[in-house]
């Protein structure tokens, strides 16, 4: 389930996760990903990572949100996720990180399966088109 993968171009591994998991998501750059992030916050003046601009961004690229539904919250975590959303490309946030889902498997430059998803952003998508 677990892949790593880090498509920042100096390697680095904080404070960029959300930049991280929609770059993997997009299948575009990292640097493409920040400025295209950049921009939406310049349009509404707020910082590129803030939940408005990744918002605004996510919705023009056809994802929905939708808020992660448990009998038990603190007891689901991403592992859970992947295992129960299996087909599809998703964002998972949790409190403070974020994380790449694409076909069960998570995307990270650790091993976050622990994490517990908050929230998730999901695009559509049949038989491997993006609808």
């Amino acid at each position: 389930m677990y892949k790593y993968i880090n498509p920042n171009p100096c390697r680095r591994i904080v404070d960029d996760c959300v930049i991280r998991a929609i770059s993997i998501i997009q299948g575009i750059s990292w640097k493409q990903t920040y400025v295209d992030l950049c921009n939406r916050g310049l349009m509404i003046c707020d910082l590129p990572n803030s939940a408005s601009t990744i918002s605004l961004y996510l919705k023009e690229k056809g994802f929905e949100r939708k808020v992660v539904s448990s009998d038990c919250p603190a007891c689901y975590s991403i592992r859970d996720f992947c295992e129960e959303y299996s087909y599809g490309d998703y964002i998972l946030l949790t409190d403070g990180h974020a994380v790449a889902v694409i076909d069960g498997n998570y995307y990270d430059t650790t091993d976050s399966g622990d994490l517990t998803p908050i929230y998730y952003w999901e695009r559509r998508r049949e038989h491997g088109n993006v609808l």
